[in-house]
């Protein structure tokens, strides 16, 4: 227990926002024995009991005047919250915002718990400056399988699950939709209540440790999705906490995110932004995660971001920028990488805002990689298009590389665009049963080809039909029953390997130095060709045909040599024609004067071929 001058140091960092672990001060800790003490930070508070199993006592101010502090006989696994007396004269019953564990579904208070040390097994960080592949599976836990009966997959059998499948399949990392605990299903944990919990729906916390320390042992990297914007309005939890907006900003208009029914975060505030941070921090220190998503970015850096027009107040410059969450989201970088060498952090921006992926001492904002939603956003527009009206819409799959360089980019094809009747990936595609399977092969091949790093939303592997549907488990029984869904799997699993292998696509993503444009502007043949080169010089060719016809001797032009065919999207197996067997293709002279070389290639229709230099 923390006494005296210790105590108000602790404090003192505490309120000035630079303690990163402050989850050691407040929730609840073991003294000795079977004695817990309890902290908890509620300034405006009139008086605060610590409710424990429907016992309860008073706790006392600590030296800040703003802190309150209780020791206590209890066993792990008992139920505990906090009795707030507002000035105005109400009680709330409020859980811990730095519980390690709470009592869901059973009640929406707190459980004690013992989670103090570290978890024993090391992060997967990369401390090499040399860029490597990064093909994540993006995956919600409650619902990537279920039992018959409906019930969740624990921890423990996600460990023997989907541990396995992820590794079978080839992805170097897999990013976990946020576990931080949450009340409705419905919001698929982007309305967090406990910062510092990892729903208890599937497990202990000492089982989610054996998760991530299974997908390491299998030599996958863990990526959380965090949510720092926001917070849901449950009377029981950060909501106006001790009768008074605390954790929320108490600006009228920075007070609430309207379009989500939910709460802003007061960014700038020293007890906020030790909290935030210190959620962040904990799942790297406790859990030994590798990376954090951070949602929502965009709503932080923008005033009037979902607001009319004119429906705020800028800052001290006068435009829109939020100054308090910029710092804050720099802090957030400076700290994590600084004490946790090669840890990964992704940024969730859906805007145009410069240099989020650029070091803080040039300007930016510290991230490693940026979702790049306009990529994903013109892709699946154009993927939509019947091809015949596909000409119309070639800027769609070319202007990405306009900007491409911009920042570090992830392009994803997430949970967001298989929901809400957008449709799932391969029933996004023009067509047919066949050609949509076809499209989704060709989208893919493109995807891995562009540069960016990658990731995918789980299900679109087999291709499943539906929608995600976040009360149910996936649909895996089409991998087994039928042979096009089984073939789209046997060719993830085929494309993820070929990435992982072949540098080219992925050593120099961010120059013209590992892209060269062949074929751009072909919108009238729905045809793009572009080479990919590593650091060494080796290079992967892409050739895409849009189209919904084959394409007979279509000459691309290239670089004089031998290429040989090392994979081809319409291959009988992974369910295609099978119709192209040549394997090495020798370059021709062009016959248009300029003395270039080009490749006279028959083009499946909706199909990619990559083709290496020998």
């Amino acid at each position: 227990m923390e006494h005296g001058k210790t105590a108000v140091r602790r404090l003192e960092k505490f309120h000035k926002g630079t303690d990163f672990k402050a989850y050691e001060f407040f929730g609840c800790h073991k003294v000795r024995g079977d004695v817990y003490v309890f902290r908890v930070w509620a300034p405006h508070a009139k008086s605060v009991r610590l409710s424990i199993n429907g016992n309860s006592a008073d706790m006392l101010l600590l030296s800040d005047g703003e802190s309150f502090e209780a020791e206590a006989k209890c066993t792990a696994g008992d139920v505990y919250f906090y009795e707030i007396e507002t000035l105005d004269g109400r009680v709330l019953q409020k859980a811990d915002p730095y519980a390690f564990k709470s009592d869901f579904p059973n009640s929406f208070f707190s459980q004690v718990c013992d989670l103090t040390e570290p978890s024993e097994y090391p992060q997967l960080f990369s401390r090499s400056k040399k860029e490597e592949p990064v093909n994540i599976y993006e995956v919600n836990l409650l619902s990537w399988n279920k039992h018959a009966d409906g019930s969740y997959y624990t921890y423990r059998e996600l460990i023997k699950s989907l541990v396995p499948y992820v590794a079978d399949l080839g992805y170097t990392h897999v990013e976990f939709m946020p576990v931080t605990e949450y009340p409705f299903d419905g919001s698929w944990g982007y309305q967090v209540t406990g910062y510092f919990s990892v729903t208890s729906r599937l497990g202990t916390p000492e089982e989610f440790k054996e998760l991530v320390n299974a997908f390491h042992t299998a030599g996958i990297k863990v990526i959380l999705d965090w949510v720092p914007a926001h917070f849901p309005k449950d009377d029981w939890g950060l909501y106006e906490f001790d009768g008074q907006p605390l954790y929320e900003c108490p600006l009228w208009d920075r007070m609430e995110h309207s379009g989500w029914g939910t709460r802003r975060f007061d960014f700038g505030k020293g007890g906020v932004d030790s909290f935030l941070l210190s959620s962040a921090y904990f799942f790297f220190d406790i859990y030994r995660i590798d990376g954090l998503r951070v949602d929502a970015v965009a709503s932080m850096l923008y005033l009037n971001y979902d607001r009319a027009e004119g429906d705020f107040t800028p800052n001290i410059y006068g435009d829109n920028r939020n100054l308090e969450a910029i710092e804050f989201l720099k802090k957030f970088n400076v700290v994590i990488k600084r004490d946790f060498a090669g840890a990964v952090t992704v940024a969730e921006e859906s805007t145009a805002y410069p240099k989020v992926t650029a070091p803080i001492e040039d300007g930016g904002l510290g991230f490693d990689y940026k979702w790049n939603m306009g990529w994903m956003n013109d892709v699946l527009f154009y993927c939509r298009q019947d091809p015949y009206f596909r000409n119309y819409h070639h800027n769609k799959i070319t202007f990405s590389m306009v900007y491409a360089f911009s920042e570090k980019f992830i392009l994803p094809l997430s949970h967001d665009e298989v929901v809400h009747v957008k449709g799932s990936i391969v029933n996004k595609m023009s067509g047919e049963y066949e050609a949509k399977f076809a499209g989704e092969r060709a989208l893919l091949g493109f995807m891995f080809a562009h540069p960016g790093k990658k990731l995918n939303f789980m299900g679109y592997e087999f291709a499943q039909f539906k929608e995600w549907d976040y009360t149910a488990g996936l649909d895996f029984f089409l991998a087994d029953k039928y042979e096009l869904h089984a073939k789209m799997k046997d060719f993830v699993r085929a494309l993820n390997l070929f990435y992982k292998n072949n540098p080219p696509l992925y050593e120099i993503e961010d120059g013209w130095t590992g892209f060269k444009w062949l074929v751009v502007d072909d919108r009238y043949n729905n045809l793009i060709a572009f080479s990919r080169y590593s650091e060494s010089g080796e290079s992967v060719t892409a050739v895409i045909n849009f189209s919904g016809i084959e394409l007979t001797g279509y000459k691309v032009p290239i670089e004089k040599g031998s290429y040989r065919l090392v994979l081809n999207t319409d291959d009988k197996a992974f369910g295609g024609s099978g119709r192209i067997r040549k394997k090495v293709y020798l370059t021709e002279k062009q016959t248009d004067g300029n003395g270039g070389y080009c490749l006279n290639l028959n083009i499946p229709r909706l199909s990619c071929m990559y083709l290496k230099k020998d």
